[in-house]
């Protein structure tokens, strides 16, 4: 069947490399017969708009290549519509296309998946008008996102790196209030994530065993610790066996509200709002393409 796709690249994505991987999927999506509007914004915005501008026109799908900033723009355009998404990784962290199976190393294997054309549904979570599809971060590591961002050397992994460091030297556990469907909460903790999916970071599964398509939002808690236990827990999220600490704790929830002074949270590696925030689960708001 011929099908015409919008194909919305980030061409600095992965140093580069979300050029490259479209310029080598290109060929097997022409051979395969599908039609493809090849596009790319100069910056943020102007992204967001080709990429309406393209479902208004009626693509058969809105297909990004690179990270998950532009997946998270894309949610912004197709979040309760019926277009799907399809995701060709090629950023550093990939979460969302992890969390959905999608090859990340193998761009003929994610054009693969393209073309099986076998639309899933799930959940999104929205706070507001804004949508995310991974992980609300709002406590340590929201605050070395933010130190972060205000870093001009040096660039890549290492300014993160370094901003962990800087942070790990005076971060002490902060006072939360929470709300969970009505169900009221305060505690001390190191961090607080709200997830749709299970990992963020590139791969640290914050909440392993959230699932995409269950209707609820998994609050993670990660009660306080020393500096020496928070080290030594870091590599655990990789494996998802942070989850037997016991200062970890997990609730569900459909519709949670966040509230920690001075405390500015990201979502999807985004910079997303300043706490308090509320966040609702809508189920299978979006159709992806796995």
């Amino acid at each position: 069947m011929t099908r015409e796709i919008a194909l919305l690249t980030n061409p600095t994505a992965g140093k580069g490399r979300a050029r490259r991987v479209r310029n080598e999927t290109l060929p097997l999506l022409h051979g395969a017969g599908w039609r493809v509007r090849s596009i790319e914004g100069r910056d943020a915005g102007e992204a967001a708009d080709l990429a309406r501008k393209a479902v208004a026109d009626g693509v058969d799908a809105l297909v990004v290549c690179g990270g998950d900033g532009l997946v998270h723009l894309a949610l912004q355009v197709l979040a309760g519509t019926e277009v799907p998404l399809g995701i060709l990784p090629a950023g550093t962290g990939n979460d969302a296309a992890r969390s959905v199976g999608i090859p990340l190393r193998d761009p003929a294997g994610a054009a693969g998946r393209l073309l099986a054309w076998e639309p899933r549904r799930i959940d999104l979570a929205r706070s507001g008008d804004r949508w995310f599809a991974a992980v609300l971060a709002a406590g340590f590591d929201a605050v070395v996102n933010e130190r972060a961002n205000e870093m001009t050397w040096p660039r890549g992994q290492m300014r993160y790196n370094l901003a962990t460091l800087a942070e790990l030297r005076t971060f002490e556990p902060l006072h939360y209030e929470i709300d969970l469907d009505g169900e009221q909460l305060q505690l001390q903790a190191m961090l607080v994530a709200i997830a749709n999916g299970p990992s963020f970071g590139g791969g640290l599964r914050i909440a392993e065993g959230a699932i995409l398509d269950d209707g609820l939002l998994d609050v993670v808690v990660i009660g306080p610790m020393s500096k020496r236990e928070l080290v030594r827990t870091y590599p655990k999220l990789f494996r998802g066996t942070h989850v037997h600490h016991p200062q970890f704790s997990r609730h569900l929830a459909r519709r949670v509200t966040v509230a920690c002074p001075g405390i500015v949270g990201y979502a999807d590696g985004e910079r997303y709002g300043a706490l308090p925030l509320t966040v609702e689960c809508v189920p299978q708001a979006l159709t992806v393409l796995t």
